[in-house]
C-alpha cells in the first residue's frame, strides 16, 4: 500500500472507534436513566449494539491493514451480535409482557385526544396508581 494511505486508514479507524465509544456511552446512559423496563430495553439493544459493531469494524480494518489478512473472528462476532441482540431484546420484552410488568405511564407522552376521549373514573385511576412502582 502507498504510504499516503496509512493516515487515511488511521482516520477511518479513529472515526469508528470514537463513534463506537459514543454509541456505547449513549446506550449506557439510556440504560441507567430511563424510567421503566420497556424504555431501558432500547439502550443496550440499539445503541450499544451499534457501538460494539463500530469497534469491531475498526478492528477488522486495522488487522486487514497491518497483517494483510481478513479477520474472520471479528466478522463472526459482528454477525452473532447483530443477530442475537434484537432477538434477546424481543424475548425480554415478551417475558415482561407475560409477567404483566406495568409500564410507567406517568412518563409517556399521551396525545390530548386520548386523554380527553377516555377519562377514567376514580376507582380505575386508583387501581392504576396502586400497580405503578
Amino acid at each position: 500500500m502507498p504510504t499516503w494511505f496509512y493516515p487515511v486508514l488511521e482516520g477511518v479507524i479513529a472515526f469508528f472507534l470514537v463513534a463506537g465509544g459514543i454509541f456505547a456511552f449513549i446506550g449506557s446512559l439510556g440504560l441507567t436513566h430511563l424510567k421503566d423496563f420497556y424504555m431501558r430495553l432500547h439502550g443496550p439493544s440499539k445503541t450499544t449494539t451499534l457501538g460494539v459493531g463500530c469497534v469491531l469494524m475498526a478492528s477488522m480494518i486495522y488487522f486487514r491493514a497491518t497483517t494483510g489478512h481478513f479477520s474472520f473472528q471479528e466478522m463472526l462476532i459482528t454477525i452473532f451480535l447483530f443477530i442475537t441482540a434484537p432477538a434477546t431484546a424481543h424475548l425480554l420484552s415478551k417475558a415482561a409482557l407475560h409477567q404483566k410488568l406495568v409500564a410507567d405511564i406517568r412518563t409517556r407522552n399521551v396525545p390530548d385526544q386520548l386523554e380527553t376521549a377516555s377519562e377514567p373514573d376514580e376507582a380505575n385511576a386508583q387501581q392504576t396508581e396502586s400497580r405503578l412502582p
